[in-house]
């Protein structure tokens, strides 16, 4: 098995491609070793204790390094690890089987919430974030989800290689916010949730 790397627009955060499918849908961000717990493969990620983030994508796993940590010492350990566990074809999630692909609900999954009377204009909203927006994103290591519509104002949450990335405040106001404003008049800004 080979593992394909390739880099992130956050210096931090690595991508790193074992050449099969990692989630069969949805996505999955964990931001602490608590939340690891739920994954032996993002526990040992973790447990090199120079990791600070692991972020499941569909053919891929992103890994952000602890700040001052240099990549040229944790690579290896980190492709040794996905190795080991894509290789013995262990599950992805505690309880999962053997494929690994019993996913669990997301920690922290709930939207903050909409305007009423606004299910056409979120519909559009969520349409765009889906076709136009997740795949970019997700070419970059990360996943974007939509948390909430209100007085005009869009809140979504930066996961994996863009959450903490120097570039993502730019990619939100410049890039996310100025399509959704071309698409949805309606929508005044976006916000970081």
């Amino acid at each position: 098995m080979f593992i394909e790397t390739e880099t992130t627009p956050n210096p931090a955060t690595l991508k790193f491609m074992p050449g099969r499918a990692v989630m069969p849908s949805g996505t999955r961000d964990f931001a602490s070793p608590e939340e690891a717990e739920a994954s032996p493969l993002a526990q040992a990620l973790f447990d090199t204790g120079e990791v600070t983030g692991v972020f499941f994508g569909g053919d891929f796993v992103s890994v952000t390094a602890a700040p001052g940590v240099n990549w040229s010492d944790l690579k290896p350990q980190v492709v040794a690890v996905l190795l080991d566990h894509f290789v013995s074809e262990a599950p992805l999630f505690a309880g999962g089987d053997a494929s690994g692909f019993t996913v669990p609900p997301e920690a922290d999954d709930a939207e903050m919430g909409d305007d009423e009377g606004t299910e056409d204009i979120v519909a559009q909203i969520k349409e765009l974030i889906e076709t136009r927006v997740r795949p970019a994103v997700a070419n970059d290591g990360g996943d974007i989800r939509y948390r909430g519509f209100r007085d005009g104002v869009v809140y979504l949450q930066m996961q994996g290689a863009c959450s903490g990335c120097p570039s993502s405040t730019a990619t939100l106001k410049h890039g996310i916010e100025g399509l959704l404003k071309h698409y949805v008049p309606e929508v005044s800004e976006v916000r970081a949730a």
